[in-house]
This record gives structure tokens, sequence and C-alpha cells, in this order.
């Protein structure tokens, strides 16, 4: 499978959607894959099944602030000075690139690189979804170490971490973002072909391209799986800490007249809940999306009066096991709501 320029849009608002609210704006890094393709030729798209099973894996993503992500776009000598230091880290080249996170902005950083560098692009990804710390990915679940990573950005600085577990690196990292003006790209859980087969999430980059061509030319009444119409209507209230969304009532329009419900929000969308009762709960993904368009609505963006549709999409199996719950699931951002695998679902 090649994706090419024309696939390119399905892809994008597919991503917009996994992204469950968060994950940075694709608009920007759409423009980014967009050139690199028309620049570079279409990117070739493998199972890691299809490597040898000792082949080096390069994750590819952004880390930092979402505003600042839409003003920075990065430079197009960054993949290379990136494959360079990982290479030197890693004691090789790698064979593929992977997505360290297929919602938002990231799943179209990483066909920008792949495009850049001549490298395959595996079709799967760390998370399956968005979340906002590094390490609410599948490959921590599995053991895989996250570092030696490497951060660079679009001048060419980069940073390397190493003798970090997941959560340390996040914390490292995070610090350091200040010093790279809010924003950095990122390679970390260093992996091969054998590893991504057993434990990343498959499918991703398939998956993205079905969601968004689904909505395409807006919301269906009645989606195909594997997404769900969870209610249609507008944006009734927006509850604000700090100018960020925490609950959006959403009040049920045409046939779900008289429907009012509940979104708790952080960086990404959490939960849905109708008279009290969960509806959807992370790590489930949860999508906002404008009714006519199908585009997807980032948390940040939301405002009275938009008549939207709430989505809900399955969440990848890792993320349903105890300490995927753990990580990913509802007491993870505080909430005190019943996990999907206790009959939320």
């Amino acid at each position: 499978m090649e994706l090419d320029a024309g696939l390119l849009p399905d892809f994008a608002r597919g991503c917009a959607v996994l992204g469950s609210g968060g994950g940075g704006a694709t608009s920007v890094t759409l423009a980014g894959a967009r050139q690199a393709i028309v620049e570079h030729g279409p990117v070739r798209i493998l199972r890691p099944r299809d490597l040898p099973a000792d082949a080096r894996v390069m994750t590819v993503g952004t880390v930092g602030s979402s505003p600042v992500m839409a003003e920075r776009v990065g430079g197009v000598a960054e993949a290379r000075r990136m494959l360079d230091r990982v290479e030197r880290v890693r004691g090789g080249p790698p064979a593929a690139l992977m997505s360290s996170e297929i919602g938002g902005s990231n799943g179209c950083v990483a066909v920008a690189w792949a495009a850049r560098l001549g490298l395959p692009l595996l079709d799967a990804d760390s998370m399956g979804r968005a979340f906002p710390r590094m390490d609410q990915n599948v490959l921590e679940l599995a053991g895989i170490r996250a570092t030696p990573a490497v951060l660079a950005d679009e001048r060419g600085r980069t940073v390397v971490v190493d003798h970090a577990d997941g959560p340390w690196l996040e914390r490292v990292v995070r610090a350091t973002l200040d010093a790279f003006g809010g924003q950095a790209a990122c390679s970390d859980y260093p992996l091969t072909a054998g590893q991504a087969a057993r434990h990343a999430v498959p499918g991703s980059i398939r998956r993205a391209l079905a969601v968004g061509a689904a909505l395409a030319i807006g919301v269906p009444g009645d989606p195909a799986p594997p997404i769900r119409r969870v209610v249609t209507g507008k944006i009734a209230a927006i509850e604000r800490v700090s100018h960020a969304a925490t609950g959006i009532l959403v009040e049920g329009l045409g046939r779900d007249q008289g429907r009012l419900l509940r979104v708790e929000a952080q960086s990404e969308y959490l939960a849905v809940l109708e008279n009290g009762r969960p509806v959807v709960v992370t790590p489930d993904i949860i999508a906002l999306v404008e009714t006519r368009t199908g585009e997807a609505l980032q948390v940040e963006v939301l405002r009275y009066g938009l008549r939207v549709s709430i989505l809900a999409l399955d969440c990848a199996p890792a993320w349903l096991t105890e300490a995927g719950l753990c990580l990913g699931g509802p007491a993870a951002f505080g909430l005190d709501l019943p996990d999907p695998g206790e009959g939320v679902r």
C-alpha cells in the first residue's frame, strides 16, 4: 500500500477523530505531509511483519504545546538530523518509521518524515489514539524501554535522554521543552519490527483512512462500524477553568430532541454522561465533530451553538487490561467513573 497526496485529506480527518479532542490540529501538519509527498513521492505502508523481526524501527512524533505546533512548522532538515542522531545512538539505521501517536497532528508528521527520509511507515502506532503523556502508550504496557530517546528542533539542536523509564522521560522532556521554545520532535521507545508486531497497535494507518473516508461528507445518521454515533445536537454550555473546557453540555436535536449529555474534558475528551450515567469513557475514543462537515473539533476550539455529533470508537484491546486501564482509564485523569470493561460500552 502507498499513501499518496490524494489519500491525505481522509487520513488527516481520521487522525483528528482519533485524537479524541487533543493531539494537536492536523491542518498545518497535513500541509507539511502533502508538500513532502509532492517533493519526494508517496510513502510505502508496511505491516510490522513485512520486515525482519530484528529490523530497527524509529518512532516519530512531536511533543509540546498545540498552539506552538501550529505556529512553528519545523524545518525540512529536521528529519535528517534526527535520523542521523538516532543512528548514532542505536548503532545503525532504522528500516522503517512508526508514528508514536496516530491521533491528532502526529499521524501526519510521521507521513512527512517518512517521505523526506525515503523510509517506509509501519501500519501501527504506540497509542491507537492521542493521550497527553508520552508514557501513556502500549509500548510502556509491554515493558519496552522508553530510552534512549532523542529530542530535536528545527535548528538542529538535539538532546539524548538515557537511563529513564517512561514516567521519568515524561518529566525530563517537559522540563526540557522550555529550552526548545515549547515544542520538539521526539523519537522514543526504540524497538524492532518484531516488537512492533507483538506489542504496537496494529492497523493504525488504515483505520485513520477508513474513519476519515466515512466522515468525508459529514456525519451520516447511522455511521458504519467502527464509528458509533452517541448523539447529534448543539453545544448548549461550556464550563471552563483557566480558559480550558472541562465540561461541555450537548443538547440533542432532531431525533435526539430532549436528550442532554455532558462531556468531561481535559486535554482530550474523557467521558460522556447522560443522566449521570457514563455512556463512553476513556480509553475508548470520544470525538466531537461538526455535523455538517465531519471535521473533528479539538477541545480548545469549542464554542456555544456549534452543531456537533458525539462519536465513539473502541480503543485498542491493550488499553482494556488492568495495567492499560490504570494508565489510560478514567482514574488516570482523576475521574471517579467505571471503566469501559465494567459495562459502559
